[in-house]
């Protein structure tokens, strides 16, 4: 194929856009609806192959021609030239996600809310991608994301194509439980949306990367990853997304739920009956047991309640609360503050704190303080205005949530780095 080349009798070659290990895609005119659009020519890689190829090709215009969403790339047609399978795609100004540096979590999370919107229509239109990553989203030059390549999309009730011993989908952002050898399907689209993601937050997938695809396909089986350091507001929604086991994951639609919170600073907790259990391998942190919480702040997609409840100046909190004296508090706020931790590694954890109004006349501002172990520091937090002095710390209201309405709350998360393990801290809430 070249430049001037007419293919499918209508779409005329302009020049290269770019070529991958399936294919290659051109800038073209439809010359007879005069506009561009992006034809992919899908290579095949000696006649053994050709008729699947085709096959696949056909497959992917037909799945993906289905699909009507401003976040997906439309396929308008599918054709041959010389023997070889041409998509006839819209064509997008833009650049791969993976190319994109310097973007904040909140930045990150409404991409993602962006790709979970279309992908949730694709699930409830019967078709699963099975291979997003990076270099299958496009960001336009107005911020715009768009899923692309549903190239090993598979649809209810549709035969696969794919040849035995082949693999759909990226190993490095495949699901554990697809990289075992279980069928892909909409839960684990909802892994591979979560490790793209965190991808673009840690510069790499949750399990790293090997050029040795069988190795990678090992690690990622083995399910033991990194936790995100650097996600921020998006972590509790990341947590979640990569949960281990694939009935504990939200439904795309409950993804980008918590994603377009994330992007506005805030969490949304997940139902309680999806809460999850521990996603990671618990490493001793405390000499307290740790239980698993069933109405666990959602901040946290792990989820395990370490059952701290401390109030300001001693608050109407829940029975049985005491100073660290022994004595019962004395009641004098109606901000209540409960801590919940999530992951937890040898030198850390994830944790979050949600602040309650218990009372019946609405909070219009609050602080909450605590003092940490020597050894220990908050890394990053989110959802409130940090200050820390060696191990005291104080954490005022975020502009977004200075008002707690009566029997309202809202949610502050933070990561602390740990060295050693330790108690957590007793958390006092007060009214400003």
């Amino acid at each position: 194929m070249e430049p001037g080349e007419v293919i499918g009798g209508r779409y005329r070659l302009l020049s290269l856009i770019g070529r991958g290990a399936m294919g290659i895609v051109w800038l073209a005119r439809d010359e007879h609806l005069d506009r561009q659009v992006a034809v992919k020519q899908l290579l095949v890689d000696g006649s053994a192959w050709a008729d699947e190829a085709i096959a696949r090709a056909m497959r992917e215009g037909r799945i993906a021609g289905r699909l009507r969403h401003p976040n997906a790339i439309a396929v308008y047609d599918v054709t041959e030239h010389q023997g070889w399978p041409c998509l006839v795609m819209e064509y997008l100004p833009s650049q791969p996600l993976g190319n994109r540096d310097g973007l904040r979590p909140r930045d990150v999370a409404a991409i993602g809310a962006q790709l979970a919107s279309a992908l949730a229509a694709a699930h409830e239109a019967g078709i699963v991608h099975r291979d997003i990553k990076p270099d299958n989203v496009l960001i336009a030059e107005d911020g715009t994301a768009k899923i692309t390549d549903f190239g090993v999309s598979r649809a209810k009730g549709d035969t696969s194509v794919t040849a035995t011993g082949i693999l759909a989908g990226t190993p490095a952002y495949l699901a554990p439980e697809v990289a075992k050898g279980a069928e892909a399907d909409a839960r684990s689209d909802v892994y591979s949306l979560g490790a793209t993601l965190y991808a673009v937050i840690e510069g790499q997938p949750p399990f790293g990367v090997d050029t040795n695809a069988i190795a990678m396909l090992h690690r990622v089986a083995g399910g033991v990853m990194d936790p995100p350091r650097g996600a921020g507001e998006l972590t509790g929604a990341l947590m979640w997304l990569l949960h281990r086991d694939p009935a504990a994951r939200p439904t795309m639609r409950e993804a980008q739920e918590v994603l377009a919170a994330a992007a506005q600073g805030r969490s949304v907790p997940p139902p309680s009956s999806k809460t999850p259990t521990l996603m990671l391998p618990v490493r001793r942190f405390s000499r307290r047991r740790i239980v698993i919480g069933v109405g666990a702040a959602a901040l946290l997609a792990a989820g395990v309640v370490l059952g701290v409840l401390i109030t300001g100046d001693g608050s109407n909190g829940s029975a049985g609360a005491t100073t660290p004296t022994g004595t019962p508090p004395t009641p004098s706020s109606a901000c209540v503050a409960r801590m919940t931790v999530g992951s937890t590694w040898e030198d850390g954890y994830v944790a979050s704190v949600s602040v309650r109004n218990d009372g019946d006349e609405k909070i219009t501002g609050w602080q909450l303080t605590w003092t940490l172990p020597a050894n220990h520091r908050i890394a990053d937090l989110w959802g409130g205005t940090l200050s820390q002095e060696a191990g005291a710390v104080t954490v005022t209201n975020a502009d977004y949530n200075v008002i707690i309405p009566a029997r309202g709350s809202a949610e502050v998360g933070l990561r602390v780095e740990a060295p050693g393990g330790g108690d957590p801290p007793e958390i006092q809430c007060q009214e400003q």
